[in-house]
């Protein structure tokens, strides 16, 4: 996978607008260190950052009880709540640790979706022209772990892009990177679907369907 410098857009013809994608490592915030230690993937909106310094965060994840007690035990977190729908925790909490992405928000960065993953974080969203597009690489290349991993043109499909260009929900992400990850698609299979599904903390039955509406949406889309 190519990582784009600021010297590699200088010399491309680019849209106005852009979809960018960020990986992050080291980061010491309540969702990277909970998504470690439970082992589950934590689906995070944007973040909103209030004048007292709390971060205002709503995120879903796996049920699991391992995730809740890991956040639970995080006294950076305050009046955290925790309910149920669709076969997933819900989650709404003040954090006193803002993440990564607030300096990248700072200098014009637009998250849409967050991903926290055994402590690795994946931040998606948009920018808007060139000036600010050199502020965002800056800010991320002054950030212990911050890396730019995709970036390309918003294309007609205009808002939906940034936010779900391939058209599947966070559950169905989930388990169609969980998959690929552990080898779930590899020939001979790396994991089987039962231990895919154990990773995701939901039964066979729930992954292979997600997988199966997952794959359904992306093939629809690239088989046009």
């Amino acid at each position: 996978m190519h990582l784009y410098t600021v010297r590699d857009v200088r010399e491309v013809m680019i849209d106005e607008c852009l979809v960018v994608e960020f990986r992050v490592t080291g980061d010491d915030c309540p969702l990277a260190v909970a998504s470690r230690e439970a082992g589950v993937a934590v689906e995070c909106e944007p973040p909103q950052l209030r004048d007292d310094g709390y971060a205002l965060l709503r995120f879903t994840a796996p049920e699991s009880d391992d995730l809740a007690a890991a956040l639970d035990a995080d006294g950076r977190l305050r009046y955290l709540h925790r309910s149920a729908a669709d076969g997933r925790d819900v989650y709404r909490c003040l954090s006193k640790r803002p993440c990564v992405v607030h300096e990248l928000t700072n200098v014009g960065f637009m998250a849409e979706t967050l991903t926290y993953r055994d402590g690795v974080e994946r931040h998606t969203g948009a920018v808007v022209g060139y000036d600010v597009l050199q502020g965002v690489l800056e800010a991320a290349g002054e950030a212990v772990g911050v890396r730019l991993e995709r970036l390309y043109p918003l294309g007609p499909e205009g808002e939906k892009a940034a936010a779900g260009r391939w058209n599947v929900t966070p559950a169905q992400e989930e388990a169609l990177r969980a998959a690929l990850e552990m080898g779930y698609f590899s020939v001979p299979r790396g994991a089987t679907a039962a231990e895919v599904a154990s990773e995701l903390g939901i039964s066979k039955t729930a992954f292979l369907e997600r997988l199966r509406r997952g794959q359904s949406g992306l093939f629809a889309q690239v088989f046009v």
